[in-house]
């Protein structure tokens, strides 16, 4: 693998359970920002983690799902108590394979809105020909081909990715990584997202690595899906199942794969009723 690294992290709360977030695709730990904050109140010590070639942590030669399962284990090794460790998309699929190779470091794990299976190319997981097809390459493309010299305020910025990204929530949550350093004449825009990386190896990120032979998490297991994405269906079960026996599936209404941004209310209630059996 990869040298070790430190990933960027953040910490809200000083005293209780930890629970840490492990954001998806695109992302960065402040997207659980709200969420966390409302833990923390709760009486929870929550930390938010940056992935590699992501927000502040730093970029790797490739993108490897074991590879970012080992950094994330490091982290939680060093905070010494077992965590309950969410889990978004990508980070979904890093929190299913740290689980499956150190489930010492847990006590629980919630899982949202992706399965342990690999994804197909096209995006296409039903027999719906109007399904739409996996946007993320788009996305890719479409911040690679903003002229970022050209750009004076963030209004630009958002206005040259509406063509690529035409969600405004979507173009919002991808802008967030979209970042001005220096001062006066010499200030530039940058991403902090590794764009060259994440698009060479977005085929590894569709995938879902063989975890070790016989290799289960037999501790609490949330897995909370939006009910009108696609990332998860009824044919995932049986693997979800297989890999952790003590799984609890949730479908959210009125929610995509953005289960947590689409329905944050219910998401928190949600995460909150778990995390009190968990630690009762």
């Amino acid at each position: 693998m990869t040298d070790a690294i430190r990933l960027a992290a953040r910490t809200l709360g000083t005293t209780g359970p930890r629970v840490v977030f492990v954001h998806g695709l695109f992302g960065q730990g402040r997207n659980w920002t709200t969420i966390a904050k409302a833990l923390a109140e709760d009486g929870h010590r929550v930390t938010l983690l940056d992935l590699p070639n992501h927000g502040h942590s730093p970029w790797t030669d490739r993108v490897d799902y074991v590879d970012m399962a080992e950094f994330v284990a490091a982290e939680l090794a060093l905070l010494g108590d077992p965590v309950t460790l969410v889990g978004h998309s990508m980070g979904g699929k890093v929190a299913m394979q740290l689980a499956l190779r150190w489930p010492e470091l847990l006590r629980a794990l919630v899982v949202v809105d992706i399965a342990p299976t690999d994804y197909p190319e096209t995006g296409g997981r039903t027999d719906d020909p109007d399904e739409e097809a996996s946007p993320f390459a788009a996305f890719i493309a479409g911040m690679q081909a903003m002229d970022l010299d050209a750009l004076e305020t963030r209004e630009d910025a958002d206005q040259a990715l509406r063509a690529a990204v035409p969600s405004t929530m979507v173009r919002s949550f991808l802008l967030q990584s979209l970042v001005r350093d220096g001062v006066g004449a010499g200030q530039g825009w940058r991403w902090r997202l590794n764009l060259e990386t994440l698009a060479r190896d977005l085929g590894e990120l569709r995938r879902f690595p063989d975890p070790p032979p016989g290799a289960t998490f037999d501790g609490p297991v949330l897995w909370i899906a939006g009910a009108n994405s696609t990332y998860v269906l009824d044919d995932d079960r049986p693997r979800m199942d297989e890999l952790f026996p003590a799984t609890r599936l949730v479908r959210v209404k009125n929610a995509g794969h953005w289960v947590h941004s689409e329905q944050p209310e219910v998401f928190l209630e949600t995460v909150r009723r778990f995390l009190a059996q968990v630690e009762g």
